[in-house]
Parts: structure tokens; sequence; C-alpha cells
């Protein structure tokens, strides 16, 4: 049943979303990232560079979030890893052209993981992380219990992905739009459409006791680098796919740079900070990139998010199998949770 429920709830929000994916012109072969040495650094009339544009995280789908062992110590792909890795995107490009397949990706990047720094692989989590972890921190993946809509990770929800979740590729929806003003940058995901308004003023951040989902942001600019600091979050979102993975604690702290190099690029880094969660601090770094023909629409997503209702329906289905199986006198079917988490999602280890 888990599977079933899963992709039955992603299906839903894709054809519901038709989001930025279904709006791609047809793509190019994959290629690498190309270096306009023409371009100059574009600012906006008060003269802070500018960021404004759609970008997305399309070209990233083949990179994965952690090192996997074969590149140990290795950043960047060999030269023959990396024609292989271009390769196989050419040959999923031309698949695609067909129709709905994710048609978009046009370049190929080098690097081995999205995690950048150590081993390339999320740090172990702290015992008191180990302690606070729910097999509900991992959505409908985890196969409940669903007694009922707090039993869903906030994803699932449709309420959010979390700042970093919602940079993260997936497999749709990885689109997002930056706004500027003199004194504030403005971020509009293109999943579950949250916005963040980043001020630039120097105000400080706000009291201790208000904790929010996407936390308190406060920007600068170091040379052609905005700087973000983020705190004051709240203990139920994560750092993974789609907002999935053990819970943080409200002591995260990120700090994230974003330079843009080139007219159809901005580099991305956060450092993600949390003594409560990892044993560590750690990395995340990754280019975003332009798409001719990108657009963001509305994402319907309370509208056509069926997920909730499915999973519920199927676990009180279960209940009255159990039930029905006592009264009979026959053994009820076991419900040990039986998951296995998506790529990029960090499991208790």
């Amino acid at each position: 049943m888990q599977s079933w429920l899963t992709w039955a709830g992603v299906a839903t929000m894709v054809f519901v979303n038709a989001g930025g994916a279904l709006a791609q012109t047809r793509a190019a072969a994959a290629k690498p990232a190309a270096t306009d040495k023409t371009w100059s650094l574009l600012r906006t009339p008060w003269g802070d560079p500018d960021l404004q544009e759609i970008w997305s995280t399309e070209d990233l789908r083949d990179i994965p979030y952690e090192r996997p062992d074969e590149f140990a110590g290795r950043a960047s792909l060999s030269e023959e890893e990396f024609a292989a890795r271009r390769a196989q995107a050419e040959r999923a490009a031309s698949r695609a052209q067909s129709g709905f397949a994710n048609a978009s990706k046009t370049r190929t990047f080098r690097q081995t993981s999205l995690i950048a720094d150590g081993d390339g692989k999320y740090p172990r989590l702290t015992p008191n992380a180990l302690q606070r972890f729910r097999i509900t921190d991992i959505g409908t993946y985890g196969e409940g219990p669903f007694l009922g809509p707090e039993d869903f990770n906030l994803y699932d929800r449709c309420i959010t992905r979390g700042v970093v979740g919602s940079l993260l590729p997936v497999a749709y929806g990885n689109g997002l739009q930056i706004f500027q003003t003199p004194s504030a940058v403005i971020i509009n995901y293109e999943m579950v459409h949250e916005t963040r308004v980043i001020p630039l003023d120097g105000r400080p951040h706000v009291g201790s006791r208000i904790n929010m989902y996407m936390g308190d942001p406060r920007g600068r600019w170091e040379g052609n680098t905005l700087v973000v600091e983020t705190t004051n979050f709240t203990n139920k979102t994560s750092v993974g796919r789609n907002g999935y993975g053990p819970h943080h604690s409200q002591a995260l702290k990120l700090v994230e740079r974003f330079t843009r190099v080139s007219k159809e690029q901005f580099d991305y880094q956060v450092l993600v900070n949390d003594p409560g969660t990892w044993t560590r601090p750690f990395t995340m770094a990754f280019p975003l990139t332009t798409h001719q023909g990108y657009q963001l629409f509305p994402y319907e997503c309370h509208e056509g998010n069926l997920m909730i209702v499915q999973a519920l329906s199927g676990a009180r289905a279960d209940d009255r199998a159990e039930a029905d199986a006592v009264k009979s006198g026959r053994p009820p079917k076991p419900r040990t949770p039986v998951w296995e988490a998506p790529e990029g999602v960090q499991v208790p280890r």
C-alpha cells in the first residue's frame, strides 16, 4: 500500500500543478554549461547585482544528493565519468521530447554530489535527533501510522518544503523567481507557492520566541554575493528532498550565498548548522540556471491533493480488516512499518 499511496499523491499534484516543467519549449540535448566571456554583471538601478530572473534546478536532477562511494574523496567527475553522464543526459533528453517526461534539462555538471563538503554525505544525527525522529517525518514513505493529518509531513499537507527543500532538485516544479527592491530580495518558489521576503536594511532578527516554518531571514551584500542568514525556525521542517527527513531543531541556522556568474547561471551555497540535530555543520552547493520558455504557474496544491484522503482511507480500511480478523479469531496482519526513504532523504544511521 505504501508505494501506491505515495505515487498516487505525487501524480495528483503533478497534473493539477501544470507548472514550469510543462511550460518548457522543446529541450535541447544536454550539454555542459558554457561560459560567456562577453558577459558582464548586470546591476539594478540602485547598484546591487541583479539576480532577477526565473531560475531552476532542472539541470541538477542527475546529481545525487549524497556522494556515491565510488566517488569517495572527489567533488568532481573525471573526464570519462563526465562524458558518461553527459551521454546519459542526452539519451534521456531524446526520449523525453515525445511528451511529459521532464524534457527541460539542457546542461550537465561535473559535481559528484549536492552535499559539497566532508565526505559528501549528511553528517550523523545526534543522539537527541535520533530520539526525536518519527517515521512520519518522511510522510507516506513511512507507512504511518496515519491517524490524522498531523501524521503527515508538511509537504504532504501542501504547507511547506522548508527553505532548503524548496531549492533542491526533484521530479518537477523546480522553478523559482527572484525579485529585488533597494531594501529587500523576494524569492517566489514554484512548488507549494511560498514567497520569502529577505530584508536588506540591517534590521535585527525577531524575538527568539517567534518561530516560523521558513525562518526569519536577513540579507546583506558581500561584494557581488548576496548573503542571507536565517534563524527562528520551528522544529517541524527538515533539510532534504521536498522537506522529507529528520526534523531539525529550533536552533537551526542557515547561511546562504547567491552569486550570479553568467547571464544563465547563479551559484548557490548553503551552510546548515544545527548542533541539536547533526554532529557537524555541512554545506550544500550547486548552480541554478535559466531555461527558455520556463514559466511559473499557480501551484494549486490543496485543491488537488488527494494524498491525505487516500492514505487515511487506506489506513481505516486496515483498521476494519484488523477488527474483522480479531472478531473471527484469525491473527491480524502485522502492521510493522516497512519503508525505504527516497534518494536525498536522510534516515537514522
